[in-house]
């Protein structure tokens, strides 16, 4: 599938710790494989460090850029990857919560997985909207306005732009192929 994605542009956004490893570099690899231009911005500029299951650290990886470096217009499709940590920390950060504000006003995809919805929850965008997350999350996701399902991959185009949402690592090729999809139209 090489080029298949030629001139899209992917931002991946994380704290800087706690992140699920594979929810991170296998969105962003993939996507270059396929010929996106991927970025990975962070909360700082600094090492991001990732875990698996979040518990057992892995390797650091170095962002591209970090978050107010980037403006949404400089933006096709924005990736929320997982890690309790991560994903608690940005629900918290203004700039973060606010790109997806602007993302989903402008109707480009939003694509998350396993806890990362929970940005999405805070950023105030989930009502009237169907996805999947990590089942940790149904509750939030229901009190928040949105319709929590359990399935590998929920592609939602509700209110004038697309929410990608998958559960869980092992969900990852149904998540990739379905941004993939979306971002070829």
């Amino acid at each position: 599938m090489p080029a298949q994605l030629e001139g899209a542009r992917v931002l991946v956004v994380t704290s800087n710790a706690g992140v699920e490893h594979d929810e991170l570099l296998v969105p962003r690899d993939r996507l270059r494989e396929r010929g996106a231009s991927v970025r990975h911005a962070a909360m700082k500029g600094e090492a991001v460090r990732t875990y698996r299951h979040d518990l057992d650290p892995d390797e650091t990886v170095q962002p591209d850029v970090t978050l107010d470096a980037v403006a949404a217009d400089e933006v096709d499709a924005l990736v929320v990857p997982g890690g309790t940590v991560n994903a608690d920390t940005l629900r918290t950060d203004d700039r973060a919560r606010e790109l997806v504000r602007a993302l989903s006003s402008a109707g480009k995809p939003i694509a998350a997985i396993c806890h990362g919805p929970w940005l999405l929850v805070d950023a105030g965008v989930l009502p009237g909207k169907t996805l999947t997350s990590y089942p940790s999350l149904r509750t939030d996701i229901g009190n928040a306005g949105g319709t929590w399902v359990d399935r590998s991959v929920v592609r939602c185009p509700q209110n004038g732009w697309t929410l990608i949402t998958s559960r869980r690592p092992d969900d990852l090729p149904d998540f990739v192929d379905a941004l993939t999809d979306e971002l070829t139209g």
